[in-house]
């Protein structure tokens, strides 16, 4: 089990009872970190002092901002996660792959489209799959380049002033497999999956990856609770936030900063409540660019919450910040407060047909559409589906029981009467009451795109 660099002592605080008990802990958890915030205490990790002063000034506290950027103290270097053997990934040796360098699988172009360091499934590529995206169809979003660790050598590090006596632990991949599995269905998906319709669509420019709506996919997850670990690891009552760190390169930005290792932190309800350290994928082993060993699951949130390649985890007593959390996945622009939005979380609500752009089907012929809808906020209701570009609705077949953080499979016949161009639409509502808009309001980076895609296809 864990070796701790402490004495390990027991564990009395209240994080292990009931779901509904530790949600009522944890709000008090939520007040300090919020109160916390509002004081300036928090350590900025990776954060520019004039980026912090912008945004304590947005909220009206630059007296704060000395309290607020003091310094980050990462572990000696073994405690930053003690991985073996890192490699830089190979570029896919396969011809009729996709060409993307530091990316470990093969790509074929019939089921994925490059994009820069990333790969983004194809939907069409998802028809007839099941539910769970087949591993080797899976999207892949990588800031540098996958490293091919070594399972047999890796190591977990959680440490930090949130534990009890500042103690460090460490779990390797044997320990967290002895400790209570738990498995389950989720989606993970990128933050600006549906990025380009800003542009296509709504005609406003934005920054990023220009993912269509390929940069999700629901897989089967195993591995533990994070909340296991940590109270193994020695919670203590003044915990606050959680801030997992991946074994990737460094990131380096265009005009040279470097940013260091993904991050993003969580705050400590979330991290007790459904997170998974997942070392298994659709009942394998995780793959190289989907994480291995051990990646971070976070249900329901943005996908670069769900780190991959985790290392080390570090528990504060204060609120923390990254450039993952403060410079990118926020929400900017004129809908927006000069300092942006706060940090974001959960995903947001979108459909997808399970047809090529411009796909040509047959006039006068019976068709069966299907796709797929999913939300971050609850589980999917009803889908309706238009096949003259809104005018009329027709309700879609569900094929799944709709769950929460997952996705339902639908179906719906259409017969187009006459050859020529039509427009498909697809409108999801869920649990919350939440129905898909016919535009999303804009924001500099293109984030949680939500608004009804309009489909081409041609009947001939």
């Amino acid at each position: 089990m864990p070796r701790n660099s402490a004495r390990t002592s027991t564990y009395t605080g209240t994080h292990t009872g009931t779901h509904a008990g530790a949600r009522d802990e944890e709000s008090v958890h939520d007040r300090r970190r919020l109160r916390q915030w509002l004081a300036g205490e928090a350590r900025a990790d990776g954060v520019e002092r004039r980026d912090m002063l912008r945004l304590l000034a947005a909220a009206g506290l630059a007296t704060t901002a000395t309290a607020a950027t003091a310094g980050f103290a990462p572990p000696a270097p073994a405690a930053a996660g003690t991985a073996g053997r890192t490699e830089r990934a190979a570029a896919p040796r396969d011809s009729s792959a996709a060409a993307v360098p530091g990316i470990v699988k093969p790509l074929p172009e019939a089921w994925f489209t490059s994009r820069g360091t990333n790969a983004e499934t194809r939907f069409e590529a998802l028809a007839g799959t099941g539910h769970h995206t087949p591993t080797d169809r899976f999207f892949v979003r990588n800031h540098t380049a996958t490293p091919v660790l070594d399972a047999n050598t890796w190591t977990l590090t959680v440490w930090g002033d949130g534990l009890v006596k500042g103690r460090t632990s460490e779990f390797t991949l044997d320990d967290l497999k002895r400790l209570p599995a738990t498995t389950r269905s989720a989606f993970v998906e990128c933050a600006g999956n549906g990025r380009s319709f800003f542009t296509t669509q709504q005609g406003q420019t934005v920054s990023g990856t220009a993912w269509t709506l390929g940069a999700v996919g629901v897989a089967r997850w195993r591995g533990v609770r994070l909340a296991e670990v940590l109270r193994r690891a020695g919670l203590s009552r003044g915990a606050v936030d959680v801030l997992p760190r991946g074994l990737d390169a460094d990131y380096v930005t265009a005009d040279g900063t470097n940013l260091g290792r993904v991050r993003r932190p969580l705050p400590l309800s979330k991290a007790l409540d459904d997170v998974l350290l997942a070392y298994e994928m659709n009942g394998e082993p995780l793959p190289p660019d989907h994480g291995h060993p051990v990646r971070v699951l976070v249900p329901s949130w943005v996908g670069i919450a769900s780190i991959k390649w985790v290392g080390d985890i570090e528990v504060s007593a204060q609120p923390l910040y990254s450039p993952w959390n403060t410079d990118f996945y926020r929400l900017f622009g004129t809908a927006y407060p000069e300092g942006g939005s706060a940090p974001l979380t959960r995903q947001t609500l979108k459909s997808a047909f399970e047809l090529p752009w411009n796909a040509r089907l047959e006039a006068a012929a019976d068709h069966r559409l299907t796709g797929r809808s999913w939300s971050g906020a609850g589980a999917i209701a009803r889908v309706d589906v238009s096949t003259d570009g809104g005018v009329t609705w027709q309700p879609a077949r569900l094929h799944d029981a709709p769950r929460r953080a997952d996705w339902v499979r639908w179906s719906a016949d259409w017969r187009p009467a006459a050859p020529g161009a039509y427009t498909l639409l697809a409108r999801a509502t869920d649990t919350t009451g939440r129905t898909q808009p016919q535009a999303t309001v804009h924001n500099t980076q293109g984030y949680l795109f939500d608004a009804v895609v309009r489909h081409p296809v041609q009947a001939v």
